[in-house]
Formats: C-alpha cells, sequence, structure tokens
C-alpha cells in the first residue's frame, strides 16, 4: 500500500475542552522563550567583550532554541483551534527533522562548553590557544552539522517504510512514532537510531567527565571556586534541565503504557520543547554577571534616554520658546542652554536629568 498524504494526530483529543486557555498559555510560553532568547543573543552580539567562546557557544544554544521551537508552537496553536488535527507527509518529515535535530544540537553545544570550561580552568595557559576564535568557529559549526546529518541519515530510513496506518498519538510528529506505524522491518531504523542515541549518552558521559575534573580543579583554589561557581553551575543546571526532559519524551515515545492518561502523555511530550528554551536563557542571564550587568545596563540606558526625550518634550508643549533644535542638539549642554528660558517649568529632578 502506498503511504499516506496526511497523518492524524489523537493527542489533541484530550485538549478540546480547554482550547482557549492551552493555546493562550502557549502563546505565552512561546513568546517568552523568543522574548528572552532574543535578548540574550542581542546582548552578546552588540557587546564586543562578550566575544568569547563560552558566550558565542551560549548565543548558539539560544538560536538553536529559537530554531527547534519554532516547528512545533505555531502549528500547535493552530492545531489547538482548530477541529481537525493532521499533518502532510511532508509536513511530518519537516517537523520530526527539526525538532530532533534542536535536540542533538543542543547536546553537541552542551559538550563543547563544557570543553571550554574544562579549558579554562584546569588548563588555563593553553586555553587561548585551543579554543582560539577560528577553532571556535570550526567546533560550533560541526555542532550543528553533525546532528543534521545524522538525522537526515535517520529519516532517509524511515523514508523508506511502508505504513500501515496514518494515526499519531502525539500532539506533533515523532520519528519512533512514524516508525512504529510500519508494515515491513524496523531493523536498520532501531540499530541507526540506538547508535546515534548512544553516541549522544557519550556526550552526556563527556561532559560529567569533565565537571568531575573541573570540581577536582576548581577546589585548588578560591579563584578556581569563584570561576567554577559563576560559569559552569547555569552550564550544568541547562544540562540537567535538557537531559531530563529528553529522557521524560524518550521513555514516553518506546515504553509509554496504554494506561496513562492522555493528558500527562501529552505534557512529558512537550518537556523539552518548553522547559529547556525558556529555562536555560534565564539561568545564564540571573548566573553568569556579565550577560546580567550588560542586560541591566541596556534596559537602564534605554529608560534614561526614554525619560529624557519625556521631559524635553513636556518643555516643549509648555513654553512659547522653539526648542525643537533641542531634539537634534549634538551635546547635551546646547540643549540645556536652548531649555533655560523655561527651566522653570520643570522640577528639580527634571533639572537634574536634563543636566546629567
Amino acid at each position: 500500500m502506498s503511504n499516506p498524504a496526511v497523518f492524524s494526530l489523537s493527542g489533541f483529543n484530550s485538549t478540546v475542552n480547554y482550547r482557549v486557555t492551552l493555546s493562550s498559555l502557549t502563546l505565552l510560553t512561546y513568546g517568552a522563550i523568543l522574548v528572552v532568547n532574543v535578548t540574550l543573543i542581542l546582548t552578546i552580539i552588540l557587546d564586543q567583550s562578550l566575544h568569547e567562546p563560552m558566550y558565542i557557544c551560549l548565543c548558539n544554544l539560544c538560536i538553536n532554541a529559537i530554531y527547534g521551537t519554532t516547528a512545533f508552537y505555531p502549528k500547535f496553536v493552530y492545531d489547538l483551534l482548530s477541529d481537525i488535527h493532521v499533518i502532510s507527509y511532508v509536513g511530518c518529515f519537516l517537523q520530526v527533522y527539526i525538532i530532533y535535530s534542536y535536540a542533538t544540537i543542543d547536546f553537541s553545544i552542551l559538550a563543547l562548553m563544557a570543553y571550554d570550561r574544562y579549558v579554562a580552568i584546569c588548563r588555563p595557559l593553553k586555553y587561548h590557544s585551543e579554543m582560539s576564535m577560528r577553532r571556535t568557529s570550526v567546533l560550533v559549526f560541526l555542532s550543528w552539522l553533525v546532528p543534521l546529518v545524522f538525522e537526515i541519515l535517520v529519516l532517509t530510513l524511515t523514508s523508506t517504510l511502508k505504513l500501515c496506518s496514518s494515526h499519531i498519538e502525539k500532539l506533533y510528529c515523532a520519528n519512533w512514532s512514524i516508525v512504529k506505524l510500519a508494515c515491513s522491518s524496523t531493523k536498520a531504523n532501531d540499530i541507526v537510531g540506538l547508535l546515534i542515541i548512544s553516541i549522544y549518552i557519550g556526550h552526556v558521559v563527556f561532559i560529567f567527565t569533565s565537571y568531575v575534573h573541573l570540581v577536582l580543579s576548581a577546589l585548588k583554589s578560591r579563584e578556581s571556586v569563584r570561576k567554577f561557581t559563576q560559569t559552569c553551575v547555569p552550564h550544568l543546571l541547562c544540562l540537567l534541565n535538557v537531559t531530563a526532559a529528553l529522557l521524560f519524551d524518550l521513555m514516553y515515545s518506546r515504553y509509554g503504557s496504554a494506561s496513562v492518561p492522555q493528558s500527562l502523555k501529552n505534557f512529558m511530550a512537550v518537556q523539552f520543547l518548553m522547559v529547556p528554551p525558556l529555562l536555560n536563557p534565564i539561568i545564564y542571564g540571573v548566573i553568569l554577571t556579565r550577560i546580567r550587568h550588560r542586560i541591566i545596563s541596556f534596559f537602564h540606558k534605554a529608560f534614561r534616554i526614554h525619560e529624557r526625550d519625556i521631559i524635553i518634550t513636556h518643555v516643549y508643549i509648555h513654553s512659547d520658546v522653539d526648542i525643537s533644535r533641542c531634539l537634534t542638539s549634538r551635546t547635551r549642554a546646547e540643549c540645556v542652554e536652548q531649555t533655560s528660558k523655561v527651566i522653570d517649568h520643570l522640577s528639580s529632578n527634571t533639572v537634574t536629568l536634563l543636566q546629567v
């Protein structure tokens, strides 16, 4: 038989009574994910002092979060508000490709960040030679390329299967959900899948092994302890966050029981698309001192500029003096000079802000 033109997503059967609530919460979550990740990306890109290996990796982690969640949230909101929950054959494979390449790219970048911290703390004298900008760029490129190639291999094998059904018991397309629909043997898929899972389990083992060395090295001096706390703790929290969320999805996909309520299955299935993309940038933004200071400084500066413009506009409205040139003055001294005739209209706080 030929493969189906569309797949039906039965995971939405338990959401029909909560459409508006779930769609609103989903939009809020997606909006928050975009805001926190874009904020961190722009902070790192615009600040030249943050163009270092660790922050470059963090920037890529945030870009990957946007890449992965964009394949899920818009379609998810559409399906929540729709009476028909289907996805095309090509669309299903595209969703699988993006979502699962996002997950594996996350592990690759986290492994690269662990290596960066290992060299910085355990071999500080070799750090600038081993983590040069050129080498960092190559490693980041490979962190994206290898998972993307792996996922092409996985989906190429899946696309050769003859499917006996078009019924997917999830909120989105997953490779294992498609493989389970096959009429023919899936041994090749199982072997390749296990090999790739083993590779990324190896990533996790490498990261934890690096952290054993990092902890032992950090205990030798107070400065190393401070550096470990500031730069490694957020990385470790992100790793635990991503690993736990993916284990939830893996266990549910392969060993989920029919007796488990559909609502619980849905919650477990979206963990790695909801928790890591939202929490990772927040963890780094709060704990990393340099990131936190840059973000606070940016918003403080934006607020001061906005407040000053309001003050100038207030003077312009409440005076008979033409001070439109003040809005285009090159220096604040010129602005103060032009508004001196109407300065009595302002409070003492206003005078201070104009002259700061």
